[in-house]
């Protein structure tokens, strides 16, 4: 969580110093994040399934067969970061054009978006390497090096970007640049001691199969993002380009407040994984009960924030009168939908944990493609203010279906005669 903080904060200063420097360049970075969100994607969801296929083994004791899939790993996260920068470099402008109608802001989404995705390489094995880690139970490699690969982005933003002392002002490069070395200091510290050799080239076709098989649902879920927020800001650019940039700033902002659960996201997986494959299904209940019970918590802050001081939030990246009007409405809107976002965005990791991926997928389809886009859609011919609308009811009809699919596993589990009484016993 504490990483996730760093991280959060790198996400708020980031965006702070370029919507000092321009407001183009403010929109070009909500412009830009669908394409952003596709790395996450694949390099967070292929070390998703490395983590999970880990902690199996190391469940079963086979240390040795945990390492070749860590290995494996970094190999495949090599191949997928070659195929996006080269399929990066011919789609960005075209993709830049569908959200945004300035110029000025086209040009600096490719040049921000150009930078990232070349320089993503980084990101890719920082991703394999902090799940191997995980995968053994270390936490702590893992939160330095984003903490230090955060703190690195957020000293060199305005360095680079205003051309402070010595430095060059670049600009909306000098943000991109300052992300792609963040992302090294993160990967060079978790790669120390996260390093795992390549296994034979005979066994890859076994490895590769369980880490896709246990981190599509990961990779599928993430990517729902990239699907549903292109097609919002199409939807916003029918209004304005400051609408997309409210967009945009609701995602930066709210991942501060979405703290404790994006980071129980990342830990209850190898737990999960775990106990369920040695049937301590008791246990598997009561983490998922008790992350969702901490994430609530801190959630109620969210939306406190959202709703009482929604003006003030937008204030700081944006002075544009027209952003601060369209975000108000959208933030007190929005923020009804965060406590139900608990167990909507947990679920899917939840069953994903387990090897559910079916449920998994289909609990992350309802929630962002088949109730937000055309929820938000409809809305969009009654006014800008009511399409915001489409969040608190995805988020609410995703956690109805997600409770259902839960007792009817549980119950399941006490068909089978593991009954909470019996695991105690055992533990």
């Amino acid at each position: 969580m504490l990483a996730q903080l760093i991280q959060a904060l790198y996400n708020i200063v980031d965006s702070f110093f370029v919507g000092h420097y321009s407001n183009d360049g403010l929109t070009a970075l909500s412009v830009i994040y669908p394409l952003q969100l596709i790395i996450t994607a694949l390099a967070v969801g292929t070390g998703v399934g490395v983590n999970t296929l880990m902690s199996r083994y190391y469940a079963a004791n086979k240390e040795d067969e945990a390492n070749k899939a860590g290995g494996c790993g970094i190999v495949v996260s090599l191949f997928l970061w070659m195929i996006f920068s080269v399929i990066s470099v011919f789609i960005l402008r075209p993709f830049a054009m569908t959200s945004a109608d300035s110029p000025q802001a086209i040009d600096y989404a490719v040049e921000y978006g150009m930078i990232c995705y070349v320089g993503s390489i980084f990101m890719f094995v920082e991703s394999i390497f902090t799940k191997i880690h995980q995968a053994h139970g270390n936490m702590v490699i893992p939160m330095i090096a984003q903490v230090s690969g955060a703190v690195t982005n957020i000293i060199f933003d305005p360095l680079l970007i205003f051309g402070i002392g010595f430095f060059p002002e670049l600009g909306i490069k000098g943000a991109a640049i300052a992300t792609v070395l963040g992302q090294l200091v993160a990967a060079i510290i978790v790669g120390i001691k996260g390093f795992r050799k390549s296994p034979t080239l005979s066994t890859y076709p076994k490895y590769i199969k369980n880490i896709f098989k246990l981190g599509f649902p990961s990779i599928f879920m993430q990517s729902l993002y990239t699907v549903y927020i292109l097609a919002l800001n199409i939807i916003l650019n029918g209004f304005s380009d400051q609408a997309v940039t409210v967009l945009g700033l609701y995602y930066k902002i709210q991942s501060f407040f979405f703290i404790p659960l994006f980071g129980l996201l990342t830990c209850i997986v190898p737990i999960l994984s775990f106990n369920y494959a040695q049937g301590r299904y008791q246990r598997v209940k009561s983490v998922f009960h008790e992350s969702l019970i901490i994430s609530a918590v801190f959630m109620i802050i969210g939306i406190l924030c959202f709703e009482l001081i929604p003006g003030q939030l937008i204030g700081l990246f944006s002075e544009d009168d027209l952003v601060k009007q369209i975000g108000t409405t959208a933030f007190r809107i929005i923020g009804i939908s965060f406590l139900p976002a608990c167990v909507s965005l947990m679920s899917p990791v939840f069953f994903q944990a387990l090897g559910k991926g079916v449920k998994s997928v289909l609990l992350s389809l309802t929630r962002q493609i088949f109730c937000l886009i055309p929820i938000f859609y409809a809305f969009s011919f009654i006014g800008l203010d009511y399409t915001w609308i489409a969040f608190p009811v995805a988020e609410t009809t995703t956690t109805i279906i997600a409770v259902i699919l839960y007792f009817l596993t549980v119950r399941k589990w006490k068909a089978l005669g593991h009954d909470q009484e019996k695991i105690l016993n055992l533990n």
